[in-house]
């Protein structure tokens, strides 16, 4: 005779292990962090021929003297949350990018015009420049979404 089903269900194990979130709030972790963010960013912005102006935006509109520090000395800076922010979205952007595109493509796609009604014909670049943080939410998510992730 055939054993009742009890209504449960028994899944197999994941390995899927959910990354710690690092605090941002402790400065220990940013400055752990900033030398490698600042780097990354540095990167981002010469793949996408981006003019220092424009990166100091990206930063939050910070000035001259801050940004050349931070090119000149990475090591030693500690960026605050903010900062920390707008560049993991940067990198997230770059890598989704990269995924969907090659890479002549995905340098070039922050400095093309664009149709998508989000950008309303202008470029990448403009609107997260404007936008902000907000902005480049947008831009992350709609990128994540074309590859499916």
């Amino acid at each position: 005779m055939a054993k009742p089903h009890t209504g449960t269900v028994a899944y197999p194990e994941s390995g899927y292990v959910v990354p710690d979130i690092p605090d941002l709030s402790k400065s220990e972790e940013r400055r752990r962090l900033s030398p490698a963010a600042l780097k990354a960013l540095f990167q981002m912005i010469v793949h996408w021929h981006v003019r220092d102006e424009d990166a100091r935006d990206l930063l939050g509109g910070i000035s001259n003297g801050a940004y050349y520090e931070y090119k000149k000395n990475p090591r030693n800076k500690v960026l605050e949350v903010d900062k920390l922010q707008r560049i993991s979205y940067l990198i997230g952007i770059f890598k989704a990018l990269n995924i969907l595109y090659s890479q002549r493509l995905a340098d070039q796609w922050m400095q093309l015009p664009n149709t998508n009604p989000i950008f309303a014909g202008r470029t990448p670049l403009e609107y997260i420049v404007r936008g902000g943080i907000p902005a480049m939410d947008t831009v992350r998510r709609l990128l994540d979404a074309r590859r499916g992730g």
